[in-house]
């Protein structure tokens, strides 16, 4: 639906650029985008390389692991179907503990495989448990200290101060995953 509705948009823009006598100025704003589009793949790319390598060592350290057990009495208390040291509570704060320092891509990973992890304890195989749910919205509203992956964009957006952001992303990110927390909780308790 989505690839129709861009098609769409795109056919008009070109009838209109025609009509209108703005070809030149059409292809121009497409080159021109095309160029940016790939500027921001390669900062991207850069970023999420380096901020991917540190989580490696991070594990490979044991820091990340350390991380995961300050993490793990609250997601204890949040997530009681996950049983403590279980494959997939190392899992899930691994993939929170990604998600804090703002590598989204790096924690796709770790979620995916987390969720397959819960999956082979869930009695209901067609439902997803409670924890899974939770899981999912804390894994979506991404509570972040470190915004790496907005920075590296707005980085290269051509931004002085790129981690200047960084005290609105801490109250919007806490304000997402308190509210989060509190719906799924109550939700879960009502069905």
């Amino acid at each position: 639906m989505l690839g129709y509705i861009w098609t769409g948009m795109i056919i008009m823009s070109i009838m209109c650029s025609i009509f209108t006598g703005r070809t030149a100025e059409v292809t121009a704003a497409v080159t021109d985008s095309a160029v940016k589009a790939i500027q921001i793949i390669v900062t991207m790319t850069g970023s999420i390389c380096l901020w991917t390598g540190i989580m490696k060592i991070a594990q490979e350290s044991g820091a990340a692991k350390g991380l995961s057990s300050v993490l793990s009495p609250i997601l204890r208390k949040l997530m009681p179907g996950l049983k403590p040291g279980s494959e997939a509570m190392q899992t899930v704060c691994a993939n929170i503990t990604a998600n804090i320092l703002g590598l989204g891509n790096a924690a796709t990973p770790f979620g995916l495989k987390a969720i397959s992890e819960m999956q082979k304890s869930n009695p209901l195989r067609d439902r997803p448990t409670p924890d899974m749910v939770l899981f999912v919205v804390l894994n979506t509203a991404s509570l972040q200290l470190i915004p790496a992956t907005v920075a590296a964009l707005r980085q290269s957006a051509g931004s002085i101060s790129p981690y200047s952001i960084i005290p609105y992303i801490w109250i919007s990110s806490s304000a997402a995953v308190a509210v989060g927390v509190l719906l799924t909780k109550t939700l879960c308790k009502r069905g």
